[in-house]
């Protein structure tokens, strides 16, 4: 009987000491474009996203914490060229999300002899390198994450319409956006790095990207709700409501960046690779 209540103390004090063991901090560095800038600047979503996908995945990772190094606007090419110039810190885990920009302002997307011979920022696979290169110099034990970009439906900026642009079911400058994701599918095989890939995700799949896109008709000019792929062919002019209400929105909010459903389905991805990293 002694021992019995001497055994069931010795557990009661085990479990309570475990749970004061502090949990590991883990760096994270997320570097890419607006997808990973507009995490910590909601407020350009005119805050149709109340939690950004890095937050949420810190939320899922225990003691993860995160610098971002998103940039809006940028390419891949574009951060290479000033990869110096940012105050990036050592971390143990990078991860890298870029190559949307590239395609739509037609940067080429390189090949894998371009990453490995290190043929410098013309391309894609030629800025990857020179940006995993310094991510090496600063940690060379760090993990390094490569994210895909998503598909993309026709965006139009919610904070100034005149920008706006067709999606990835239509090439640009003669390129598809899949074969931006194949090389940065390609460089993560090659260096045994992890990959999550947004593109083939199927619950980002493009005809769940809004529900529908409000246009006028060009028969009646009435306004009509359009779903994929029918609102194609249907154009927008600048002047015209916004063609995303908020009852639009499903997993981007503006057509191509996440939505808080969108954001959910990322950290759900990234967190599962973080939580797996031996």
């Amino acid at each position: 009987m002694q021992v019995r209540k001497l055994f069931s103390l010795l557990l009661i004090i085990t479990v309570s000491m475990s749970s004061f063991i502090p949990q590991k901090r883990i760096t994270w560095t997320a570097i890419g474009d607006s997808f990973t800038y507009l995490n910590d600047h909601l407020e350009e979503s005119e805050n149709r996203v109340e939690k950004g996908w890095i937050t949420r995945t810190t939320e899922l990772v225990p003691g993860l914490t995160y610098i971002n190094h998103g940039h809006n606007y940028w390419t891949s090419v574009e951060i290479a060229f000033k990869i110096n110039q940012f105050d990036l810190q050592p971390s143990d885990v990078y991860s890298i999300f870029l190559g949307t920009n590239d395609w739509w302002l037609g940067v080429k997307p390189g090949t894998l002899d371009d990453y490995r011979n290190n043929t410098g920022i013309s391309t894609v696979s030629g800025a990857f390198r020179v940006i995993i290169d310094k991510l090496r110099s600063l940690n060379p034990k760090a993990h390094i994450i490569l994210m895909t970009p998503m598909q993309r439906g026709d965006f139009v900026y919610l904070l100034n319409h005149k920008v706006h642009s067709w999606g990835s079911y239509k090439d640009q400058e003669g390129q598809s956006l899949e074969s931006f994701v194949n090389v940065v599918k390609e460089i993560a095989q090659s260096e045994n790095f992890e990959v999550v890939d947004l593109y083939n995700e199927p619950r980002l799949s493009i005809d769940q990207a809004v529900k529908f896109k409000y246009l006028r008709d060009p028969q009646t000019r009435e306004y009509k709700e359009y779903a994929y792929p029918d609102y194609i062919n249907i154009p927008y002019t600048v002047g015209d409501k916004y063609p995303y209400p908020l009852k639009a929105v499903d997993v981007t909010y503006d057509g191509i960046h996440p939505s808080d459903k969108g954001c959910s389905i990322i950290a759900e991805l990234l967190a599962k690779v973080i939580n797996n990293l031996k």
